[in-house]
């Protein structure tokens, strides 16, 4: 019987809500909603080349792995709020899957659901790009990369 080496399409990450992320209303304030994509991001892809190593070897590492000279950047951040987060002492579950890649970017696609009642109430998308830090030029995507990001596509 042959073992299936299909890797999943979506990574699912676990992010601690904290206390400070509340709004007056008892629920996560926006602005904390994308400190927790940008958390989720970085368990599932790595950490910017050179920051926070050594550490845990992400699903998919691919923000680590960038050239010398290279940053990952946010070109765009779409969020839908479709229910209240609700202040939890365990942490949120956000799953995180590519969207489209093209020659130079590339979309990941994120839900975050309360840990309780595993409802959606967060839908977002953030468009990153690399660029080349001494010039300030978008890169375009290697082949390497693209391999990496094809796995996890929706």
């Amino acid at each position: 019987m042959l073992k299936d080496t299909v890797e999943p399409r979506r990574i699912e990450v676990l992010v601690p809500m904290r206390w400070g992320d509340m709004d007056a209303y008892g629920h996560i304030n926006n602005v904390q909603i994308v400190r927790i994509l940008e958390e989720a991001r970085i368990a599932a892809f790595g950490p910017p080349r050179g920051a926070g190593l050594p550490g845990v070897e992400p699903p998919a590492a691919l923000f680590n792995d960038v050239e010398e000279g290279t940053m990952t950047l946010v070109v765009e951040h779409k969020v839908r709020y479709v229910r209240t987060l609700d202040y939890r002492n365990i942490p949120a579950v956000v799953e995180i899957w590519v969207g489209a890649i093209k020659g130079a970017s590339f979309d990941l696609h994120y839900v975050i659901k309360d840990p309780v009642t595993r409802e959606d109430c967060v839908k977002a998308t953030t468009h990153l790009a690399f660029v080349a830090e001494a010039t300030g030029r978008v890169l375009r995507l290697t082949p390497g990369q693209k391999e990496k990001l094809e796995r996890y596509k929706a």
